[in-house]
């Protein structure tokens, strides 16, 4: 597991573009962190440095999932909060987006942990308010690989 500090949202941007080299098609990266810890920030980061090219990534917290196209893949972005447990999310297609060469990001990937697959990176991110408003702390691994 890897531990990483960032004091500020241009920390932050840059580990997304770091970890953005290192994902591949068929990835999947699973994001959890208490309500406002940056989930969706660090999303948006990820996803411009994989190649989206829209302005605004927001969260599908109502729709449950976002498709992206880029040059390269299809990106998935998952909100999982409005979720009670895994087996409302294949209500969604959830396993046809999941088990594809895409790459999907899932928020609140806790809610639906049982649903995916063994091999996946993941990312909980915390807030420490002591150190800065925007201090957040990442531990980064991946699982099953």
């Amino acid at each position: 597991m890897k531990k990483v500090s960032c004091e500020g949202l241009l920390d932050t941007q840059k580990l997304a573009q770091d970890l953005a080299k290192q994902i591949k098609k068929g990835d999947v990266i699973c994001l959890d962190g208490d309500l406002g810890a940056g989930k969706t920030a660090f999303t948006g980061f990820l996803l411009k440095a994989l190649g989206v090219q829209e302005e605004s990534i927001p969260s599908p917290t109502f729709s449950i999932v976002n498709e992206y196209q880029t040059k390269l893949f299809t990106i998935y972005h998952f909100d999982a909060y409005r979720l009670a447990n895994s087996e409302e999310i294949f209500d969604n297609g959830f396993d046809e987006y999941i088990y594809s060469d895409a790459i999907s990001v899932i928020e609140w990937a806790s809610i639906v942990m049982d649903a995916l697959p063994k091999n996946r990176w993941e990312i909980i991110i915390t807030k420490d308010l002591e150190k800065g408003e925007e201090y957040r702390d990442f531990s980064i691994s991946k699982e099953g690989k």
